[in-house]
């Protein structure tokens, strides 16, 4: 059997299919996998659901088969969004598998994998056994039961759940433009977000794993050209775009301008605070520093944590946070298994905007009080060592702090701040700068990119 590493990631399955992976992957990493939960915690039933993909039934029904193998029922959802999967495990009380490669090209395809209640399986939490045994793909264990796989629905349920946690019902009449970059999002957003003051002007609602339009992929600007020309035109008061796999949304306002994750970060924390049921509010480290200054404003406590979602999710649960954020526009609640959900953070910004009067473009003004860079790649040899002649040139400065809680992080006495994180898979750094206005923050992100690019 082929080395499994190239595919099998820190948080996920992910790679070209079928160069890199193809059913007969799929169906030993189903029988490692359910032979996993199997001994951990005496599962008996894994739950999977797919995207739009042309593979992703393929894989999963392979998948699906080397459950079966272990003895595990199969519990098949069908076309679903990531969330949607988290809903199943959590709401089922199972291990759960998505087929998804997320917001990756068209011959991309992975797998998500979490356990009971969507608690995650990363490298360190499971993934590497699984990877170890599919790549033998011999177990000691005979199964003592007939497994058997059935189909079941659960759209509905998951958009009634949503729908539990935020009332839109009573919520001003709002024109809502939604980018579903031909992803999942087409499939869930009409269920969730059905008989509402809303009226949806939907884009790229077509299911199709090609996407034919643009890359499903909202954390690239020019994947939000469409979605910006589209609110300026129709004059609607919100867009949101999805990602292929509808677990991430991006939020522009009135004006057609992209709203930070960081500043939806802190607008759903502040409304999660609200609640009284928690005070404890995850961000990661890349987010802006109004994100914590906010949450404390409101009662809060602010916890700072790794980028990743195995990171946040752990410290949700060791915590009991309520909510947690990533500028990569991925949101955390405690109300949803800690699982991350694109559309529950949505439906608390269509709550906050539709409950006043006030433009977007105000309301989450409140919540931008910086100047960032937005995340720069720079391709380079010898990453740890130009992170390490940047630290080099700033460590001995007067006021200057330094950590390595992920990379490199610098703050200076001015406010200002940088973080200089390696890639895990590629030979990039990636640079994130903040600081009090734009000419600061320009003057400190081209001293920095200098010296990672000489």
């Amino acid at each position: 059997m082929a080395d499994l590493s190239s595919i099998i990631k820190a948080y996920d399955v992910r790679g070209v299919v079928p160069d890199e992976w193809d059913e007969g992957v799929a169906r030993r990493i189903g029988a490692a996998f359910a032979e996993l939960m199997a001994q951990e915690s005496g599962a008996t039933a894994v739950v999977t659901a797919h995207d739009m993909r042309e593979s992703s039934v393929p894989l999963s029904r392979a998948f699906a088969e080397g459950v079966l193998s272990r003895g595990l029922d199969v519990v098949e959802a069908g076309l679903g969004s990531t969330d949607l999967l988290y809903f199943a495990a959590g709401s089922l009380g199972v291990p759960g598998a998505m087929f998804t490669a997320s917001h990756n090209p068209a011959q991309y395809n992975g797998i998500k994998l979490c356990r009971a209640g969507a608690a995650p399986v990363g490298q360190d939490s499971g993934l590497a056994t699984v990877r170890e045994w599919a790549e033998h793909d011999t177990y000691d264990r005979v199964p003592d039961r007939t497994a058997t796989i059935a189909q079941r629905d659960l759209l509905a349920g998951y958009a009634a759940h949503l729908r539990s946690l935020v009332d839109l019902s009573q919520i001003r009449q709002l024109r809502v433009v939604v980018d579903a970059g031909n992803g999942m999002g087409g499939h869930t957003v009409p269920v969730v977000l059905a008989d509402l003051p809303l009226t949806v002007l939907p884009m790229y609602f077509e299911l199709d794993g090609s996407f034919p339009n643009h890359e499903a992929n909202p954390l690239d600007p020019a994947n939000l050209v469409d979605l910006q020309a589209e609110v300026r035109r129709t004059g609607a008061d919100i867009g949101l775009a999805f990602d292929g796999d509808a677990d991430r949304v991006f939020v522009v306002d009135e004006r057609g301008e992209p709203v930070s994750p960081s500043a939806i970060t802190a607008l759903v924390a502040v409304r999660e605070l609200a609640k009284g049921h928690g005070t404890t509010v995850i961000h990661n480290l890349i987010t802006s520093r109004a994100v914590p200054e906010i949450v404390r404003e409101h009662g809060g406590e602010p916890v700072r944590t790794r980028v990743g979602h195995s990171f946040i999710k752990a410290e949700m649960a060791r915590t009991d946070a309520v909510f947690g954020g990533e500028h990569s526009a991925h949101y955390y609640f405690r109300d949803f298994w800690r699982a991350d959900t694109g559309m529950l953070a949505a439906m608390h910004v269509l709550a906050a905007l539709g409950e006043q009067s006030r433009p977007l473009s105000q309301l989450t003004a409140a919540y931008s009080r910086y100047a960032a860079s937005g995340e720069i790649n720079s391709t380079v040899a010898d990453a740890a060592g130009r992170a390490k002649a940047v630290r080099a040139a700033f460590e001995d400065e007067d006021g200057v702090t330094v950590d390595e809680l992920d990379g490199l992080t610098v703050e200076l006495p001015d406010g200002s701040w940088f973080n200089l994180r390696a890639s895990n898979t590629e030979p990039l750094l990636r640079l994130n700068v903040e600081a009090p206005d734009t000419a600061r923050m320009t003057e400190l992100r081209d001293r920095v990119l200098e010296m990672v690019r000489a």
